[in-house]
């Protein structure tokens, strides 16, 4: 086991986007040691290269959600490591809705795999590690897509857009965050939900109107710097509170 005081924090789907962003910025400006989470191994590989270059702690474990081999080899090797995970981020994530090729059932089905149960599993493995934190901190990155309230107003940017899949992913997402936030209170554990915004990546066809994802980023990497006794149980973005 790896003898170290640095904050220990795993990072799904981080090979690239607003993930790697995450990780860069929570190993260079908050001296983290950060384990990329990467489906697949060279891209994970490939992603601590362009950042452990800069002499900042960071490695990288094989991690599919989609495969509980997959998530139960990653969290012993982590346990094995550093025998604790102070930091969560729930990252990875999917949006199929536009790919017109998948019937309703197989479009709902990726979806959620991916967005709902990968991430559920993922954390509920986690748990064990997380609670041997002396400040546990869980970030599920949601989106305002995700918001009941933000989906019946009219004025909202993508009210027209049918994102059915991806908007009942995200809600669902809310709700895993807000039974760990219960789950996770009398350990002193901060659960919290992100919407990083429109931002150019892969999963948003790099939007012409998207930010950067530094700027994806920010409240993430907020939320899983916080200290002992801060918000938990809510849902932000970077401009402030989301509604559920």
């Amino acid at each position: 086991m790896t003898n170290t005081k640095k904050t220990i924090a795993l990072i799904s789907g981080a090979n690239q986007g607003i993930g790697l962003a995450v990780a860069a910025q929570l190993a260079k400006d908050h001296g983290y040691h950060v384990i990329i989470g990467s489906r697949n191994a060279s891209a994970g590989e490939q992603a601590v290269a362009t950042i452990a270059s800069e002499g900042v702690s960071i490695s990288t474990v094989q991690l599919d959600l989609a495969s509980d081999d997959s998530i139960s080899a990653a969290v012993k090797s982590i346990e094995q490591q550093f025998g604790v995970l102070d930091v969560l981020v729930n990252n990875a994530g999917v949006l199929l809705d536009l790919d017109k090729t998948l019937s309703t059932r197989d479009l709902f089905s990726q979806t959620l795999e991916t967005n709902v149960i990968g991430t559920a599993c993922l954390t509920e493995a986690c748990l064990p590690l997380l609670k041997k934190s002396e400040l546990p901190r869980v970030v599920f990155v949601s989106s305002r897509m995700g918001s009941v309230t933000c989906s019946l107003d009219k004025s909202t940017l993508y009210y027209e857009t049918d994102y059915k899949a991806y908007d009942s992913s995200k809600a669902a997402v809310n709700m895993l965050a807000s039974n760990y936030a219960r789950i996770l209170e009398g350990s002193g554990g901060l659960v919290n939900v992100a919407c990083p915004g429109l931002i150019k990546t892969k999963l948003t066809g790099y939007h012409a109107y998207g930010g950067t994802t530094e700027e994806g980023a920010k409240r993430i990497v907020e939320l899983a710097t916080l200290e002992k006794g801060g918000q938990t149980g809510t849902f932000s973005d970077r401009g402030g509170e989301v509604p559920w």
